[in-house]
């Protein structure tokens, strides 16, 4: 659970003092259980001021890029949220270029796939919407170019000049 309840009770000998606690994590697992501390305090208004968001945001892009699935899914849901609340200079964006690149092969995938109407996967809706609510956090802090550069390839800026 996410509360713990003791009491102290003394048996009044006076002859020791002092309280030794042994907390042992539950069942969930390391990354579910760092998933939600790190939601909840992103959550607090009044605690994201003294959280180390330069490398929260470092380390949480990395676990985005390693993990799979819906690991990977709730990883991009914290940076989204990190976004949201940072402040200029917080985050370093440019970091976001491993999942960027990841985003525009399924936004390429998806192109090649037209004659099958479907849905968009959730990674790919997630995705979407992270690089979405960046683009407009860049541009209110009037870096968007930069911005673009720096997740883009050389070789991919040559691409699309040419088209």
């Amino acid at each position: 659970g996410d509360t713990l309840y003791y009491r102290f009770t003394s048996d009044m000998s006076n002859t020791e003092w002092g309280y030794k606690f042994t907390v042992t994590a539950g069942h969930l697992g390391r990354f579910q259980t760092g998933f939600e501390i790190l939601k909840q305090m992103l959550s607090e208004e009044r605690v994201v001021p003294h959280l180390p968001l330069a490398k929260i945001w470092e380390w949480q892009v990395g676990v985005a890029c390693r993990q799979t699935g819906h690991q990977r899914l709730k990883a991009i849901h914290l940076l989204l949220k990190i976004v949201q609340c940072s402040q200029q200079g917080d985050c370093d964006l440019t970091l976001l270029k491993p999942l960027w690149q990841l985003f525009t092969h399924m936004e390429n995938n998806l192109c090649h796939d037209m004659a099958k109407p479907g849905i968009l996967l959730p990674l790919h809706r997630a995705l979407a919407e992270l690089f979405f609510v960046t683009e407009n956090r860049v541009t209110e802090l009037g870096s968007l170019q930069e911005y673009l550069l720096a997740l883009n390839t050389e070789d991919h800026l040559h691409r699309c000049t040419a088209q």
